[in-house]
């Protein structure tokens, strides 16, 4: 009889333990799926240019506990457009083979959570930037980035291949929103930080786009590379935006803003990133178009942190002159 209830109380502990285990694996490939939709690769991207701008404008001394709040909301706001995002494009993910994975199109998450779950994120993100910050003008700018790239920019990818340049003003916000957490304004130097992401994300997007393009057509977006089929049109436009990359990133040096380790620096980051446009140009192929992506993931980071050393670097030397 003993050995009976011993067995039977074995077998309710190992009951036990498969239905924590089957539940605890269950929260854990949900919680992996939710991750996803905030697209973690891109919004560490977003953030680092937020914190660059805070630091920019911090001239080389940050407020850590401003930059934390400034961080930790941006981050709720592009994690809830990154979810509204893929909420809209739930369709078009399914079509193509590099998205039907994700949560929604695999139907591992319903389109009502996914919902909630994006209007949670971006609508705490911004209140908690208004509550966080002395002033209302960074959560402005964060909650303008979230509504015009989910509800502008998303749904033109259906309507027209300029859908590009309306979504690279959203995308180019980050620095300014860090910018203003610090200074509450915007000035010549908000304005260059977002031209430079403003243009080097045209080559960036449109390599991908060339890249995906047989997919974005089999999906019915109408991105330049699926339009413009030779080419060519995509080619200069890689040229065009990177070739004004330079110009407009020496503009701090110019304006003394920066030093000639910044100069040297943004000049032969910008002809390379030229170059490989222009390899691109004259050979359409998927491998040049994955050269320029790779400049492109190369140039942005690189150039900020040379513009974050040589601020840092010169706000120093200044410190210490008697």
């Amino acid at each position: 009889m003993k050995s009976l209830t011993t067995a039977l109380s074995n077998s309710a502990r190992w009951r036990i333990g498969l239905m924590l285990e089957t539940t605890f694996a269950v929260m854990r490939t949900r919680l992996a799926d939710y991750m996803e939709l905030t697209k973690p690769r891109v919004g560490a991207l977003v953030l680092f240019t937020v914190a660059a701008g805070y630091w920019l404008a911090a001239r080389g001394a940050p407020h850590l506990v401003t930059l934390c709040h400034t961080l930790f909301g941006t981050s709720l706001v592009v994690a809830g457009a990154s979810a509204l995002n893929q909420f809209l494009e739930r369709c078009t993910d399914g079509l193509m083979q590099r998205t039907q994975s994700r949560p929604l199109p695999s139907g591992r998450l319903q389109p009502l959570q996914v919902v909630l779950f994006g209007l949670i994120l971006g609508g705490f993100g911004i209140g908690y930037l208004f509550a966080s910050l002395p002033q209302s003008l960074t959560a402005l700018i964060a909650g303008f980035s979230l509504v015009s790239y989910v509800f502008i920019y998303t749904p033109l990818k259906k309507i027209t291949s300029l859908n590009t340049l309306v979504g690279a003003i959203p995308g180019a916000l980050p620095p300014v929103i860090g910018w203003t957490a610090v200074t509450n304004s915007i000035t010549w130097e908000t304005s260059i930080l977002f031209l430079i992401l403003f243009f080097w994300q045209i080559p960036h997007f449109l390599a991908i786009a060339w890249i995906y393009r047989d997919e974005y057509a089999r999906a019915g977006l109408k991105m330049l590379p699926v339009v413009d089929v030779r080419g060519g049109i995509t080619g200069r436009q890689m040229i065009l935006y990177s070739l004004a990359l330079i110009p407009i990133s020496v503009v701090p040096a110019l304006l003394r803003s920066a030093g000639p380790f910044y100069l040297a620096g943004a000049m032969l980051l910008g002809t390379v990133f030229l170059f490989t446009t222009l390899r691109f140009y004259r050979n359409r192929s998927l491998e040049q178009a994955r050269r320029v992506l790779h400049a492109s993931l190369i140039y942005l980071p690189a150039l900020l942190v040379l513009l974050l050393l040589d601020s840092s670097f010169g706000h120093a030397a200044v410190a210490l002159q008697p």
